[in-house]
Order: C-alpha cells, then sequence, then structure tokens
C-alpha cells in the first residue's frame, strides 16, 4: 500500500499568496513608527510647555522670592506682568506679623534677561531711580555674585520716611529728609552663604530730621561702604556727620559675623535740650553723648 505524504511546500504557496506574513510585518512596523511618533510628539508638547512656563513666569513668582529672601521686609505688592518684564509697588515692613508697613510712591519696573553667563536686570521707578538702573546676577557652583553697574551722578534717592515701614525705631523717629544712594561700582558675592564686597558705594542722609527733635533738620550725614578682596572680603563701614546740630560717627565692618559697628552721637551745648529725646532713642547715654552699638 502506498502512502503519500503531504509536501510541506503546499503551504508556503498558500501564505506567499495571500500576503499574510507581509501585512502581519507592515503592521508590526506601523505601530513601532506610530508609538516613537506619539512620544516624540508628547515630548515636543513637555519642551513647549516648560518654554511657555519660562517665558510666561508671572510677576507674582519674583515677589514671592523676594518677600522670602527678605523675611518679609521688602515687598513687590501688587506684582503685574512676568518675571522678565513686570512691575510692583515697593513696600518696607517691619517683617512677619508687623503692622507696620510703608510704601514708595508709583510703581518700580523691571527687565530682565540674559546677558552673557548670567542675568542682567534692568530697573526704572520715576520717583527714586536716576534714570535705569542695572544689577548684573551671575551665579555660580556654590556662590552667586550680584554687580550694581556705575550710573553717572546718584543711582537712587529715597525719602527717609519710607524707613518707618521697618517698624521699631524707625516708626517711633519718623524721619524726614531723603537717603541717596552714590556708586562708583560695587559688587555683592555670596560664596558658601558667606558675603564678600568689592568696591564702593555711600548712603548720603541729606537734610535729616525727627519728630523726636523740635530743629528743623537735624543735618545730613554719609554712610561709606567699601570692600577689598585683599581684606577677605570684609567690608569697611564709616559714618560722618557733613554738617548739622547733630553730631554722628563712627566705624565698622561687614563680614562672614555679620553686621559690626560703634559710633556715637552728640549735640552741641546750645541744642543739648532740642535733642535729648533724639539723644536716648538712637543709643545708651553716657553723658552729653550716646553710644551706638551693632553687632
Amino acid at each position: 500500500m502506498i502512502r503519500r505524504k503531504r509536501s510541506k511546500s503546499l503551504w508556503a504557496p498558500t501564505v506567499a499568496g495571500t500576503g499574510w506574513g507581509e501585512s502581519t510585518y507592515a503592521e508590526m512596523s506601523w505601530d513601532k513608527s506610530r508609538s516613537a511618533a506619539f512620544r516624540w510628539a508628547m515630548f515636543g508638547v513637555v519642551i513647549g510647555l516648560v518654554v511657555a512656563l519660562v517665558a510666561f513666569a508671572p510677576a507674582a513668582w519674583l515677589a514671592r522670592a523676594v518677600t522670602s529672601a527678605s523675611n518679609q521686609r521688602l515687598l513687590l505688592a501688587d506684582a503685574r506682568g512676568t518675571v522678565w518684564n513686570g512691575s510692583a509697588v515697593l513696600v518696607l515692613t517691619g517683617g512677619p506679623d508687623s503692622r507696620d508697613a510703608s510704601s514708595l510712591p508709583g510703581r518700580l519696573s523691571w527687565t530682565l534677561g540674559l546677558k552673557g553667563m548670567g542675568l542682567e536686570l534692568v530697573a526704572r521707578h520715576a520717583c527714586c531711580l536716576n534714570g535705569p538702573v542695572a544689577l548684573q546676577v551671575k551665579p555660580g557652583f556654590g556662590r552667586m555674585s550680584v554687580t550694581l553697574a556705575p550710573s553717572p551722578g546718584w543711582t537712587g534717592q529715597w525719602p527717609s520716611a519710607w524707613l518707618g515701614g521697618l517698624g521699631t525705631p524707625w516708626n517711633t523717629l519718623q524721619l524726614g529728609g531723603a537717603a541717596r544712594l552714590v556708586s562708583p561700582g560695587l559688587t555683592l558675592e555670596s560664596v558658601q552663604g558667606r558675603w564678600r564686597v568689592q568696591g564702593r558705594a555711600e548712603v548720603e542722609l541729606v537734610g535729616v530730621s525727627s519728630r523726636l527733635a523740635t530743629l528743623d533738620t537735624l543735618g545730613s550725614y554719609v554712610l561709606t561702604l567699601s570692600g577689598d578682596p585683599a581684606q577677605g572680603g570684609v567690608a569697611q563701614l564709616r559714618l560722618a556727620t557733613q554738617e548739622g546740630a547733630l553730631q554722628l560717627s563712627g566705624d565698622g565692618s561687614w563680614g562672614p559675623g555679620g553686621v559690626r559697628f560703634r559710633g556715637e552721637a552728640r549735640a552741641g551745648t546750645a541744642d543739648e535740650a532740642a535733642l535729648t529725646n533724639l539723644l536716648n532713642i538712637i543709643g545708651r547715654r553716657e553723658g552729653a553723648r550716646s553710644v551706638i552699638s551693632i553687632g
């Protein structure tokens, strides 16, 4: 009896004829291609969202950062616009839970952009800044530097009464006059949490007055801050009187250990009675003088 074996080759023409194998491979290839396209599309969406988030980051984010860094003593109130181009009202407060607050007139506006290896912040404030004022911020590994670019003449001028927002003793003194910043260039550098100063800045206190004195004006004064890298980043402070019935003087430093200052306030014999209350507030009385000690 002869048995016939079914040849395996009988199946091959069927598969080849129907194209089933080729169709399956095509579908698998299409699925992989579609999956890859979907992943790339999602990646593009995420990148787009990140770029949009950075480009249109609200100014309120910068306001919260300033509030946190200043321990709620400097506020950017009613912040509008974006981190890169915005405006706000500058407010000084006495810190957490303080009821004291004082704002400047008008709005501070700013633009923030890339410059070199860092950022440049250009600020404008009609009431208090002498034209555009530029701050250059350069981050690094464990360090950050902030440089105040030199400007012709004075950089900024603020009413002394603004300090009343900081609370005691400024709200008691209720100062009048103006505080003017003059600087040929100043750099503050933070290295592992410690600040170093390079350059020079002067704060001129012009036509100062106080409700604690019966005199119309107390005088004009200059507080100088100067730093030299050769001094290990420790900045020197010096307070001197330019003119006035109230004589202020003192020296100190600002370094890793914080601010240390020793000075004194005196009144001429003819004005001592008019300045007694003020001298009692400024520092510790020692006869005709009042000793000022910080740190």
